[in-house]
């Protein structure tokens, strides 16, 4: 697996999430399993079999956490170079044409979330302004097929 590319907050929520899971969630359905049993006959019990299957998916979910956890590589906030776009950089961009301006925390791809203007450094986007200096415009193309050329406005640490 590759490196996953993490914040020092990022890593600490799937750090969370993990132990939530081996926890709590572990001894849910264990709970679950158990009291399904108690019902009788297991080959034909639905309850059983859908905490079985839970109890797959969760086992699934604590698998890829702790493989992203051993392959994690969190940036160090304080090392971030801003004189070009990097991850753990704060980037304002300008879309060209609409003259809006947005500000986006560059994170890796396993902490990439829209809703919070945190952009993956593996997105189109992302990808194309990686290693980009303040002042350099650069041209995307959008899934429909249409190009957005966004200016650098300024890149500072997060």
């Amino acid at each position: 697996m590759k490196d996953v590319i993490l914040t020092p907050e990022g890593y600490k929520q799937l750090k969370s999430e993990l132990e939530t899971l081996r926890t709590d969630k572990r001894r849910e359905i264990a709970e679950r399993i158990a009291a399904a049993r108690a019902f009788g006959e297991i080959a034909e019990n639905a309850e059983y079999d859908d905490a079985k299957n839970e109890q797959m998916m969760l086992e699934h979910r604590i698998a890829q956490l702790e493989e992203r956890l051993a392959n994690a590589q969190v940036i160090d906030k304080r090392r971030v170079d801003t004189s070009v776009v990097s991850v753990g950089a704060v980037v304002r961009l300008r879309d060209v044409d609409a003259k809006e301006t947005t500000e986006y925390f560059i994170v890796g791809s396993a902490e990439a979330n829209p809703a919070e203007n945190k952009l993956s450094n593996e997105s189109p986007v992302g990808k194309a302004i990686m290693g980009r200096k303040k002042g350099e415009t650069v041209e995307v193309a959008t899934p429909r097929g249409s190009k957005i050329k966004f200016k650098i406005m300024e890149i500072k640490a997060a």
